[in-house]
């Protein structure tokens, strides 16, 4: 038979799909497949390869279709002696699919696939390993073990992944065989090769995940094969790693209470002066006591995890996500958030894995999420159960700040049509009204106007939210009560009903009138309401009996008939309770004196939180953590462990894959590094892969000190580069090692000019181009002034003093450069800045021309002090009025061991950032000493603010006072801006807290705009409340004057003597504040503020009622 023949045989028997005869009687359905599968067979037998390989191409298309072909395997495996190799390949791929189910005829043929064992190709060599571990016969486990064996010293990397593929099918054959398997992942362990890396982790993870100690040697190694291995095994190492490292390294925040600790006894030091040089010394021992020092092991892990955040595969994202969540310091977990964020534009599957665990995420870590709230915002095209989980994060970022945005996307939910969002964005609005209190009023007015909603449900979900936030504070809303009580005709939904008859028992003395009637009403229906209804009835009825029992006594027995006779057995047995507890006989109890407490007892308001609160228990990413329920095969992650264990290890000998053989004494990591490229280690930038990934972040940020031993872990104090990183960890390894001084110097200088430019620009790149650039214009004397700092931290070689030596040099690149140059220098900028755009520059201190303090005396400075030729500070000093700025203490000369430092809000634009509150700051040395260095460190924000520093003050005389302007964008908020005060010496934790009226700036209206933009902010963003002014209030010039005092507003034109009309826009984000003062006559007045920020304006109007007031 020809080769075209059968081919066209063979097709005419396969032409249509399902290959039905033409006459449905002939039975042809049957002969015609029976007839393919002839033509097959002959194709098998022929001598020909070509046909041969043709049908073993339509065999392996018909399995890929779904197609049984398991009849032809008497056929097939005949051929897999043969010697065509890409015959013999699709036979392999045919047995590897049915040798499981043809065991008998499969065993026929071991012998041939042993012979493939040794087969020069490699794929066949693999094919044939995949197929014999196929065959799942306990007869051939020393085959398979041997074989195993072999394949794992293969020269081919494919033939030794195969064999890591089989480990975990002969373990689950024979377990017996586990002590030779752990042998061979060991080998294969140590293979050098990506390609086996992740398959050798997956049998690792399969057979004996407990084994950790056959990870010490390779850990690095995978940690630096990690970017090139493919991507599912990313994923298996990453999990593996991250278990791993919670056993071997120390928790990276462990520290933080500690450093809370040592603030707070370092700040009330000096109370006791007896007891003072004691107090000092406790507190300066605290933190040495257990300095936080990251393993460079653990910094080699997230280091190379995190360009995978850019991988085009969720799981791989996720995967380091949770790694970073589960091991990273928190200030460097923020990282992750904008890779999260990029996974949610994915598929719904994908979207609905990444909220579940960002869900669970955002409890702990709100601020991480929070610059993206806006991604969470839900889509009218979402799946009902993706808007359900993006609620709950929404729910969870919900804060002071962003809390009126939010209540107005959940304001649009209401309106949809999928009735399961509607009661969760209701419910939502129930949980926002309990975490912040400023809204709950707001909400539950908000929830109120929705009982008069057409839709039943939304009506029954609103009734159950009210309930549960009534009882917070019930005696403030009897009238909400009332109205709930009218809505009992109309409302059906069995679950409201009972809600609101518990409220009504709950506070039966709050409607003393109404819930006789509503008891009425209801025992006339009792026996048509639902068992849970009928339970509330029952309650209601027991609750009046105690405290109403003339209007309600015979009411209350009636219902307590019906009940007796009722189907349910638990409303019988209630009915028969509660009649012995509350209706005294002479059978009755001791209980019966305490009826009333047990019925009518002060109930603690219901808590509502998170179903995703408890969830973190279970890893991230995890199957288990998305059902929350423990699914087979989980494996626990491990607590950190109370003392390091010893990192020596890890330690190998010298690799003979790494290029640095000359530097045989260095540590493994140190050698590692050329595998990546041969500058990753000498210079800094070269680690864009990592930095790009968090440009968008603003919280990965670490002082970099937790390396070098200072204990301090930050949250927000900097943008860190990675390559600092690893500098710092060389000069721990050895410090007894010298290095090059230029390297040194150089490096320090492109990392601190780097983090300054960075730290909040969108892109990193960038950054680095400006890092340069300002490298290169002082590139002089900061070079020489980081080469000294450096070796001096070398030679003392202490700790602490090395931290604080990088940490100054981080802090304020630029602002200490000024002060170092020569006098020739400063005059010539000072010069060139009257010139150019005063944006461009950092603002020039007020001390900058008090720096050389040994050539010049002290009026001589104050008279320099009113020359800066800067707007920033010229304007607080000059133009504002002193007599009606307010000056806050900041810290007192006690405390500050004689030096005091109080500040004031200028009401001046900050001129290097417009959305910045500029805060003037005076210092004054009281003692009869020098106060050097003066500068801030570790700023510790709330997500999203910022500080812009004042540049160092290089000397303080005694006796003097110098005063300086920083800039602090609040969020428009008025959480507190926490950081350090340092001088040379010492370090004090203060703390700038703003009144709300110091968050605006003012806003010129004309009185058309006033009313057109009013009307634009009314209904949740209007507050009105009445007062009565206070004595001195007798004029409209003292109104203005009080309420521009409390809040920086300015005045708008009106047409009317009786009002008096406000405007401001909060510096932050511009949101428009507008106020308006109506007076009445008999000293009564009516202020109104419209503010798109509740909270804002909640907090304002208590503050102008208190002004006007007194």
């Amino acid at each position: 038979m020809s080769a075209s023949s059968a081919f066209s045989d063979e097709k005419g028997g396969s032409s249509s799909e399902p290959e039905y005869g033409h006459d449905p009687a002939s039975g042809g359905i049957f002969s015609s497949d029976y007839k393919r599968h002839d033509d097959l067979k002959e194709m098998l037998d022929s001598n020909k390869d070509s046909l041969k390989l043709e049908a073993m191409k339509r065999i392996v298309a018909m399995i890929a279709r779904g197609k049984n072909a398991s009849d032809l395997f008497p056929a097939v495996v005949k051929n897999v002696a043969c010697k065509n190799i890409e015959v013999k390949k699709l036979v392999y791929v045919y047995l590897v699919r049915y040798a499981e189910e043809q065991q008998d005829l499969a065993l026929l043929s071991i012998s041939t696939f042993q012979r493939g064992l040794k087969d020069p190709n490699q794929l066949i060599r693999a094919s044939a390993l995949r197929v014999l571990s196929s065959i799942r016969v306990t007869i051939i486990v020393p085959i398979m073990m041997l074989a195993i064996k072999e394949a794992a010293s293969d020269m081919s990397p494919y033939v030794r992944k195969t064999a890591a593929h089989a480990i975990p099918k002969l373990h689950s054959l024979d377990p017996e065989q586990k002590d030779q398997l752990i042998e061979v992942i060991e080998k294969l362990l140590a293979d050098k090769t990506t390609l086996v890396a992740g398959s050798v982790v997956m049998a690792f993870e399969e057979v004996c995940p407990d084994r950790i100690d056959l990870i010490h040697k390779n850990y690095r190694k995978l940690c630096n094969l990690l970017i090139d291995v493919e991507e599912w095994g990313q994923v298996v190492i990453i999990n593996m790693l991250t278990r791993y490292a919670r056993t071997q390294f120390l928790n990276p925040n462990i520290n933080e209470s500690l450093l809370e600790e040592s603030g707070e006894k370092a700040f009330y030091a000096s109370d006791d002066e007896e007891e003072d040089e004691d107090k000092k010394a406790e507190a300066a021992a605290l933190p040495k006591r257990k300095p936080y020092v990251m393993d460079p092991d653990h910094r080699l892990l997230l280091r190379n995890t995190k360009p995978l955040l850019q991988s085009r595969n969720a799981a791989v994202v996720m995967a380091v996500a949770q790694l970073y969540f589960h091991l990273a310091p928190k200030a460097e977990v923020g990282v992750i958030a904008k890779a999260l964020v990029r996974l949610m534009r994915s598929h719904s599957e994908v979207q609905y894995v990444v909220l579940q665990n960002v869900a669970t995420m955002s409890i702990k870590r709100r601020g991480m999420f929070e610059p993206y709230l806006k991604s969470f915002y839900i889509r009218s095209t979402d799946p009902t159960q993706i808007k359900i989980l993006k609620l709950e994060v929404l729910t969870n970022l919900a804060n002071e700040t962003n809390i009126s945005t939010i209540l107005r996307e959940f304001q649009t939910y209401i309106k949809s049509m999928d009735k399961d969002f509607v009661a969760a964005s209701i419910q939502a609005i129930g949980r926002c009204a309990t975490n912040i209190g400023e809204v709950r009023d707001t909400c539950l007015n908000g929830l109120v106007q929705l009982l008069s909603n057409r839709d039943e449900l939304v009506v029954a979900e609103s009734v159950v939210v009210i309930k549960k936030l009534l009882q917070m504070q019930p005696e403030q809303h009897s009238d909400i009560i009332k109205h709930m009580a009218k809505l009992i005709d109309n409302i059906q939904v069995p679950m409201a009903r009972a809600s609101i008859l518990w409220l009504i028992g709950e506070y039966c003395e709050h409607v003393p009138k109404i819930s006789p009637d509503v008891l009425r009403k209801m025992a006339k229906t009792f026996t048509n309401e639902e068992d849970i209804v009928k339970l509330q009835i029952i309650n209601l009825a027991a609750k009046l009996y105690l405290t109403n029992s003339k209007q309600t006594k015979l009411l209350t027995q009636y219902v307590l008939n019906l009940a007796k006779y009722d189907q349910n057995y638990d409303i019988r047995d209630r009915a028969r309770f509660i009649r012995q507890l509350i209706v005294p006989t002479d059978k009755s109890g001791a209980l019966n004196k305490y009826a009333k407490k047990l019925f009518l007892a002060l109930k603690p308001a219901p808590v509502l939180e998170s179903p995703f609160k408890d969830r973190d228990h279970f890893q991230l990413g995890s199957l288990s953590h998305l059902l929350n329920a423990k699914a087979a095969g989980y494996q626990e992650l491990p607590d950190w462990p109370e003392s390091a264990p010893d990192p020596s290890v890890r330690n190998v000998e010298i690799p003979d894959w790494s290029k640095c053989t000359s530097r045989k004494d260095r540590k493994e990591k140190k050698a590692e590094k050329p595998f990546y490229s041969d500058s990753e280690g000498e210079s800094g930038p070269t680690e864009s892969a990592d930095s790009e990934s968090d440009s968008g972040s603003r919280s990965e940020s670490a002082s970099g000190s937790d390396e070098s031993g200072s204990g301090s872990e930050s949250e927000e104090s900097g943008e860190e580069t990675e390559s600092e990183e690893e500098e710092e960890d060389e000069v721990e390894e050895k410090k007894k090692k010298k290095r090059l001084d230029k390297t040194k110097a150089k490096k320090p200088v492109e990392e601190s000019a780097e983090s300054e430019q960075s730290s909040g620009a969108e892109d990193r790149k960038r950054g680095r181009k400006a890092g340069k650039n300002q490298k290169s214009a002082s590139e002089s004397e900061s070079e020489s002034e980081s080469s000294e700092s450096e070796e001096s931290s070398e030679e003392e070689s202490g700790e602490e003093s090395e931290s604080d030596t990088d940490i100054r040099k981080k802090k304020t690149p630029v602002s200490k450069q000024p002060p170092k140059q020569s006098k020739k220098e400063s005059k010539k900028e000072m010069q060139e800045m009257s010139l150019l755009d005063l944006d461009d520059f950092e603002p020039a201190p007020t001390s900058a021309p008090v720096t050389p303090s040994n050539f010049l005396s002290s009026s001589l400075v104050s008279d320099l002090e009113g020359l800066s030729l800067t707007d920033t500070i010229l304007a607080p000093t000059t133009i504002a009025p002193s007599g009606s700025i307010k000056m806050y203490e900041l810290l007192h000369r006690i405390t500050g061991e004689g030096l005091a430092v109080e500040y004031c809000f200028s009401r001046q634009p900050f001129s290097p950032d417009p959305n910045m509150v500029a805060v003037q700051i005076q210092f004054t040395n009281n003692t009869n000493s020098e106060t050097k260095n003066l500068h801030i460190e570790e700023p510790k924000l709330q997500s999203g603010m910022r500080i812009r520093e004042f540049s160092e003050i290089e000397v303080l005389a005694a006796g003097d006072s110098v005063t300086v302007v920083m800039g602090i964008d609040f969020c428009d908020s008025t959480q507190a801006a926490n950081f350090q005060l340092c001088t040379h010496t010492r370090k004090f934790f203060v703390t700038i807290q703003p009144p709300v009226g110091e968050l605006m700036t003012p806003a010129f209206l004309t009185e058309n705009d006033f009313k057109k933009e009013q009307g634009k902010l009314m209904g949740m963003n209007e507050i009105s409340e009445k007062l009565s002014l206070g004595e001195k209030c007798v004029n409209e010039h003292v109104i203005v004057e009080r309420v521009t005092a409390t809040a920086n507003l300015s005045r708008v034109p009106c047409g009317s003597d009786k009002e008096c009309r406000f405007a401001g826009k909060t510096v932050s984000s511009g949101c428009l504040v507008l106020v308006t003062v109506a007076t009445k006559e008999g000293g009564g007045a009516q202020l109104t503020v419209n503010c798109e920020k509740m909270v804002i304006g909640t907090m304002l109007v208590k503050d102008i009622l208190q002004a006007l007031s007194q």
